[in-house]
């Protein structure tokens, strides 16, 4: 199934898409997705009535956590100089940094070097503490892109990254949340970027230094996740900072993130 959340005049609801159409979930909690996952999963979704003209939301539009892992795919840790690393490297973004497909985000005024990094997220099913990596996929309620836009000059200024990754817009995300069994293996998943109509970004999720699998249960036995959550599971080679001449967003670009199985996630900046 493909998932979305949808603004009513009563807040989010959430809704199934088929063929790119909305309907909504028959007997759903009110809220988005968020509640859905809250209230039991996703095990007994049914489509209901239609609903034309559905404006989409992010999927989650306040998850308890947004983790995302640095430095996990092989040719983007290469480009960058750097060794895989035994651990995977995380920080957090904020429900604030969160917009939905079709959004325009503004550059923040304090940055002049804001990067572009694509990636494949998976969602929490539910509340889930010490999953061992061969039960981990049973945690998972779905897939969905998210766009990690970074300020790499503030991102550098101090050893941990958060002050360049946590401004308003940072994490577009959707457009849909797409489950396991329709996303396929977890490591094949296609993802691509595309800047202004030029390909710059181009793996899949078998170039992960640490798996899916594997980040839940790293992930799992320093905290506890919760129904929700998002891990973005880190971006591949092509990252503007690390271009001869370097890249850098500018307003009026377009930014599209895309995957054979999840879809496509265009963002313009202003």
């Amino acid at each position: 199934m493909r998932l979305v959340s949808y603004a009513t005049s009563e807040g989010p609801r959430a809704g199934v898409m088929r063929d790119g159409r909305v309907f909504a979930v028959a007997e759903a909690p009110a809220g988005g997705l968020g509640a859905l996952l809250e209230a039991g999963g996703l095990a007994s979704v049914e489509a209901g009535d239609e609903v034309p003209g559905a404006e989409l939301l992010v999927p989650i539009e306040r998850p308890g956590k947004i983790l995302c892992i640095g430095l996990n795919y092989r040719a983007h840790a290469d480009e960058a100089g750097r060794e895989s690393a035994e651990l995977p490297t995380y920080f957090a973004k904020f429900a604030t940094s969160l917009r939905p497909d079709g959004a325009t985000v503004e550059l923040p005024r304090w940055s002049s070097k804001v990067d572009y990094e694509a990636e494949v997220a998976f969602v929490i099913g539910d509340r889930c503490k010490d999953v061992p990596a061969a039960q981990a996929l049973d945690h998972i309620a779905g897939y969905t892109l998210l766009n990690d836009l970074s300020a790499r000059d503030y991102q550098f200024k101090t050893p941990q990254w958060m002050p360049g990754k946590s401004f308003d817009g940072a994490a577009p995300c959707g457009p849909t949340l797409v489950t396991s069994d329709e996303a396929g293996p977890p490591d094949s998943i296609g993802i691509a970027l595309d800047l202004n109509g030029e390909r710059m970004q181009e793996s899949s999720t078998a170039d992960l230094i640490h798996s899916i699998p594997r980040l839940v249960e790293y992930l799992s036995m320093l905290m506890t996740l919760e129904p929700g959550d998002i891990v973005a599971t880190g971006t591949p080679e092509g990252v503007g900072s690390l271009r001869d001449p370097k890249v850098w967003l500018k307003a009026g670009d377009e930014v599209v993130v895309s995957s054979p199985q999840l879809g496509e996630l265009r963002t313009t900046l202003a």
